[in-house]
């Protein structure tokens, strides 16, 4: 029997899974092994985990102690399980891979083994994983169907089919792991190219679907390797798939096991132009960004909808795990942003949007710390998602068509039915710069240059951003209103010297002296002389002021 025993041990046995003998591994610590670590004389092999007499009466005849210690576990927001000490075949792993017990301290020698080299216990590196496990996938925990249902990412067990494996209900490192099989690298029961391995347990509904779970993309041997992390990288993304992001041991983010401590740093080493086709990197250099590079660990998965301090990370924008190509027309998400928390036009939170602008009204809407405007208007209004509601006197189409039936200086295709999304103007500036509000050479992240300041020179560059939808020969022409080019053209007003580009609340203003998004920028407009600041709607092409503006008294003026 004793034969049998180690001849299994030995050299596998193919009805146990056993494909690749432990002579051939690193496992073989004995002086016959092929790899770095390894005895000086003992020349037995399984003799470093197993013995048939005098071990331990713990299976699988264990011939190691366990270390005593107590453990660092790990814990995230979004971790539903609850990890235990190390318990099972997880303590017997870690009576080497925690490095604080000798490798040759085995309990049917008298004294310890020695090894090359002089090492003592687990080399330091990713295979010491030390007694701190906060950075390791979580162990010895019972995986439930109660778990699996509320988690609502994992499979039910019944669903866990071989290789992979729950030792007694509870999932252990030899539900991942093969000590006696390196086949698939790591000793990893299942290879992780696609993910097979992770997929076994996780159930993303939207991954499979997912650019990161699809692309072919390959890294072009510029910069830094965005699989450093990995021992055995794959080529494209979708091989490597999960450990694009992740690192289940050792990892630099612990809370989700990220590969990078920082939350940009798990994108932007393929968003850079060298792996994926858009330099997303490039565009965070620019002096107005959503600077993601400005805050450090302040995004959390599970933090709520609303944001209620201000932050902003990819992630914040971006699901990856959901993230797709698919193309969509305003006002809906399009793959991009598909399955990211938002707010809607009602201020309720949304655990996945459905239109654009719910995304944006997380952090500019009824965000306590959002940012304010750069105009100081007669109606001050930093909340966007009043400014857009579609019962607002006048507002850009970002929620749905516009108030006003007869705009003669649109650009075809749109019309006054037209809808329009925030990134029509808040985006990369640049023909060939990626799409979104990354960064920009113009302030508040415009795609194009919005001269604000009073006494500025019309032309076509600058307002361009107004002139990319409005015909700048029908506004010089006096289309829509009477004296544009006198204002604009003739005393240089700017063009937010009276329109407020976002709208105006129903709360704040009203379909008489607020229509066209008149707002006055009270920098540069003021009161008349008899103390009154005014815009009244006459009617279609008809309207009158009451202000002060160049040191011009209308009081009022008639259109």
């Amino acid at each position: 029997m004793f034969r049998v025993v180690f001849l299994v041990l030995l050299f596998g046995y193919s009805a146990l899974g056993w494909s690749q003998s432990v002579v051939d591994g690193v496992h073989n610590l004995s002086s016959r092994g092929t790899g770095k670590v390894r005895a000086t004389s003992e020349s037995e092999i399984c003799i470093f985990c197993h013995a048939p007499h005098s071990g331990l009466p713990t299976s699988p005849l264990w011939n190691k102690k366990a270390s005593g210690v107590t453990y660092v576990l790990y814990g995230s927001s979004t971790l539903q399980a609850i990890p235990g000490q190390p318990d099972g075949s997880s303590i017997l792993c870690l009576s080497c891979h925690d490095g604080t017990i000798a490798l040759g301290n085995i309990n049917n020698r008298t004294t310890n083994l020695n090894f090359s080299g002089g090492i003592t216990t687990m080399p330091t590196g990713s295979k010491n994983l030390s007694t701190d496990l906060s950075d390791d996938h979580p162990i010895s925990f019972d995986y439930t169907s109660t778990l699996a249902s509320l988690d609502g990412h994992l499979k039910d067990p019944s669903n866990i089919l071989p290789p992979v494996h729950l030792e007694n209900g509870k999932l252990q490192c030899v539900s991942c792991h093969d000590p006696h099989d390196n086949t698939n690298n790591n000793f990893l029961v299942e290879t992780e190219q696609y993910s097979s391995l992770c997929i076994r347990c996780h159930d993303n509904p939207s991954w499979t679907a997912s650019t990161h779970s699809t692309s072919t993309s390959t890294w072009n041997s510029s910069g830094t390797s965005p699989w450093q992390h990995l021992d055995n990288p794959y080529s494209t993304v979708s091989e490597n798939a999960c450990a694009n992001c992740h690192d289940p041991h050792s990892s630099a983010g612990k809370p989700h096991l990220l590969k990078s401590a920082t939350e940009e740093g798990n994108c932007l080493d393929c968003h850079n132009g060298n792996t994926a086709a858009t330099d997303i990197q490039a565009q965070e250099l620019k002096i107005y960004t959503h600077n993601v590079y400005g805050y450090s660990q302040m995004h959390d998965a599970n933090e709520a909808a609303l944001s209620n301090v201000m932050h902003v990370e990819c992630q914040d924008c971006h699901n990856p795990h959901a993230v797709n190509a698919t193309t969509a027309s305003a006002p809906y998400a399009n793959g991009a942003i598909t399955g990211t928390m938002g707010i809607d036009a009602s201020g309720s939170a949304l655990s996945s949007i459905t239109n654009s602008y719910e995304l944006c009204f997380r952090c500019h809407a009824d965000s306590p710390s959002k940012p304010g405007s750069v105009i100081t208007r007669q109606i001050p209004q930093n909340n966007v998602r009043l400014e857009f509601a579609l019962n607002g006197p006048s507002f850009h189409p970002i929620e749905g068509a516009g108030q006003n039936n007869d705009v003669p200086s649109l650009i075809a295709p749109l019309t006054e039915s037209s809808i329009i999304y925030c990134t029509d103007c808040h985006a990369s500036d640049g023909s060939s710069s990626p799409a979104g509000p990354h960064g920009s050479i113009f302030p508040q992240i415009l795609k194009y240059r919005y001269e604000t300041a009073d006494w500025t020179k019309e032309s076509a560059t600058n307002y361009a951003l107004c002139y990319s939808c409005h015909s700048r020969s029908s506004i010089l022409n006096d289309d829509s209103f009477d004296d544009h080019d006198k204002h604009i053209a003739g005393e240089d007003i700017p063009c937010s010297a009276c329109h407020d580009s976002h709208g105006i609340s129903s709360s704040q203003g009203n379909t008489t002296n607020n229509t066209h998004l008149i707002n006055f920028d009270l920098n540069i407009v003021s009161p008349n002389s008899m103390g009154i600041l005014l815009f009244e709607d006459l009617g279609t092409n008809s309207g009158r002021c009451y202000l002060k503006c160049h040191g011009k008294n209308h009081k009022p003026k008639s259109y």
